[in-house]
């Protein structure tokens, strides 16, 4: 059985419309998922900026010591104190979990309200804020730990390598390596549209992908869901399914000639090889059931007017 997700997406302005948008609800829950990774990326900060000046530039945490030199004289002198050292590699692991919770956070919410890639270093920025957050917390606490002339070296070394280890391990967890956007999700709503005549997927609860057909091997043992790609996005089924061929067939639509450029289209703008938004247009030439008269006329209209917001005209 088949459930449909909802009616039409408030906010859209329908079939005429080939751009995708994200869905309110969408839009809303990557709204809160931001507001709280910036939190915690502040919390973070904070954090950096208390071992800074509380614990690494705060000379009066210092503790007397005294030592004998190498003339056998009697020198008094201030230590970092075992106390500091151990709240300040706990300020770094605290600074490490805060930073990478967020950064997750972060990419849920790119997955569910991507920015747009036409701004070039605008969409580097967004899509890779979680791996230059934890760049800025880390980067200056781990450059005055390697520089205070207050800490032993096996002070120093422990406390900056294991600055140095969570400041990679935040950063690798904050790179977003195949960041969405809204021509992605465009191509490939455009392409269940030239394939199904509207916009209108399938999936389940397990997985990341939506498919074209509900008689598929995948969801043969889930509930399936039925909706527009906004909405199989906004359900966290942020891809859609490359097995295009096999799944028309067993819905018994037709399949177009050039099926394998179009999923090989599809594969590029997946993985960010190209941009455009507009697929090759399907070929139904001498295919069974293939789209014909007005059916053909609108999917032929689909691709003008992509074309045209696409800037391909």
């Amino acid at each position: 059985m088949v459930r449909n997700a909802s009616k039409k997406a408030a906010g859209s302005d329908g079939a005429d419309d080939r751009t995708w948008h994200a869905t309110p609800e969408a839009k809303s829950k990557a709204k809160t998922y931001r507001i709280i990774a910036l939190v915690l990326w502040a919390l973070s900060i904070a954090a950096e900026l208390g071992g800074i000046f509380g614990l690494l530039l705060n000379k009066g945490i210092l503790e007397a010591s005294t030592s004998v030199d190498d003339r056998g004289v009697l020198v008094a002198d201030e230590k970092f104190p075992t106390w500091a050292f151990v709240t300040l590699i706990g300020l770094l692991v605290v600074m490490a979990i805060l930073t990478i919770i967020g950064s997750q956070l972060w990419k849920k919410a790119q997955e569910l309200d991507p920015p747009s890639s036409a701004n070039g270093i605008s969409f580097f920025l967004k899509s890779q804020l979680g791996a230059i957050i934890p760049l800025i917390a880390f980067v200056p606490i781990i450059v005055l730990i390697f520089l205070n002339k207050d800490m032993s070296k096996q002070q120093k070394g422990w406390a900056g390598g294991v600055g140095v280890v969570l400041a990679l391990v935040a950063v690798a967890l904050g790179v977003n390596y195949d960041p969405p956007s809204i021509e992605k999700y465009t191509a490939e709503k455009q392409a269940v549209v030239q394939l199904l005549g509207e916009d209108k997927v399938y999936w389940a609860g397990g997985g990341e992908v939506y498919h074209v057909c509900a008689n598929v091997p995948d969801l043969s043992k889930s509930a399936v869901t039925s909706g527009t790609t906004a909405e199989a996005v906004a359900d966290g089924k942020p891809r859609l399914t490359l097995k295009l061929e096999s799944e028309l067939k067993a819905c018994q639509r037709a399949v177009p000639n050039n099926i394998d450029e179009i999923v090989d289209a599809i594969r590029r703008v997946q993985q960010g090889e190209v941009t455009e938004q507009v697929l090759p247009s399907p070929d139904w030439t001498g295919v069974a059931n293939a789209p014909s008269g007005d059916a053909l006329d609108e999917l032929n209209d689909v691709l003008d007017e992509a074309r045209k917001d696409d800037g391909s005209e």
